[in-house]
């Protein structure tokens, strides 16, 4: 089976997405739709798609599955569009901004019996899924402690800090899903300092840029995560998992892993200057499990309720901030919190 896919929006993460679907010997990018022609433009004459609009794409009979990479607070709206419609669906992160919003949005793709798989691409990364492995086995025994440091080499326009949700729902997001896969129990509660170190024009913009994030389990364990919009020395990301009999790291990664000793000392080439480099092979291997899913029908990881329970975590992160206090995440989801997803994972 070749899964048929139409791509809705051509930006960045978009053309990241073309590049791992067109490389996929199972899939066939079919058309593309964008709201800035010359950006659809030159995508399809890349990949030779078509271009057609999101209501084009919705109504085709020659697309089995769709990618969206657009703005958003466009999200909710067409996962619903295309979940009724029989598209299996993959969405980037965040669903929405509003945890509500997305509860409303899951419901309808549960009652459309639709596929839906949620882009946290850092699960898909080969060293990281290694030290997953490596916990799976047994190897360091119990977890008990999480580190994850994930720092961007710089801060975005504050423009795009305006529209983005702010730094939890945006950057640290991607690390809360970490944190959970990597302990394997929910979290309880959450507890977050942040501040504005990097820009002064992001704290105008009403974020932050620089954030510290502790979290626990109801058995005790912790994850602590650090978040910087700045890193003068590259694109920072790494995870250390602590266990009972021992610890698994998963270090930076180089474009070239190679160390140069002369009379100066040693020295290793520049870290990745940022995700559409670090983490290619991740997104190539995200696309190819999604098409796994599609074409055994089966569900689609990281799911739906993962986004939610991700995006609830950056709520409850804020929320902590703002009241200088560890917040319960069952005051952000209500009973949701008490609902482990990881039975049979």
């Amino acid at each position: 089976m070749t899964v048929r896919f139409g791509l809705l929006g051509a930006g960045r993460i978009g053309k990241v997405h073309a590049k791992a679907i067109t490389a996929s010997p199972k899939a066939k990018l079919v058309a593309v739709a964008d709201a800035f022609e010359k950006a659809a433009a030159d995508l399809a004459g890349q990949y030779g798609c078509e271009i057609r609009t999101i209501a084009q794409i919705l109504a085709s009979d020659d697309i089995d599955a769709v990618v969206i990479c657009t703005p958003t607070d466009t999200h909710a709206d067409l996962i619903e569009q295309f979940s009724r419609a029989g598209k299996a669906i993959f969405c980037e992160k965040p669903i929405d901004l509003d945890v509500e919003r997305v509860k409303a949005c899951l419901k309808v793709v549960d009652d459309e019996g639709a596929t839906l798989m949620v882009g946290f691409n850092r699960r898909f990364d080969p060293h990281f899924m290694a030290v997953r492995d490596v916990i799976a086995k047994g190897e360091v025994g119990a977890v008990e402690m999480v580190t994850i440091v994930s720092r961007d080499p710089g801060a975005p326009p504050v423009d795009y800090i305006k529209r983005s949700g702010g730094i939890f729902r945006d950057m640290t997001i991607h690390d809360f899903d970490m944190a959970r896969w990597l302990l394997g129990e929910e979290v309880e509660t959450v507890t977050a300092q942040a501040s504005v170190l990097v820009d002064k024009a992001i704290g105008e913009a009403g974020d932050f840029d620089s954030v510290s994030v502790m979290l626990s389990t109801a058995s005790g364990k912790h994850a602590t995560i650090s978040n910087s919009r700045r890193a003068t020395y590259g694109y920072d990301q790494r995870i250390e998992v602590h266990g009972s009999k021992g610890a698994v790291a998963a270090e930076n990664q180089r474009p070239v892993s190679i160390e140069i000793a002369n009379a100066a000392g040693y020295t290793r080439p520049p870290l990745h200057d940022f995700f559409m480099t670090r983490y290619t092979e991740a997104y190539a291997r995200e696309i190819s499990a999604f098409i796994d899913a599609v074409e055994s029908k089966s569900p689609a990881l990281p799911s739906g309720l993962d986004g939610l329970i991700a995006l609830a975590m950056a709520d409850a992160a804020l929320k902590s901030v703002k009241e200088g206090r560890t917040v319960k995440l069952s005051e952000v989801t209500g009973a949701l919190a008490d609902k482990s997803v990881f039975q049979g994972r």
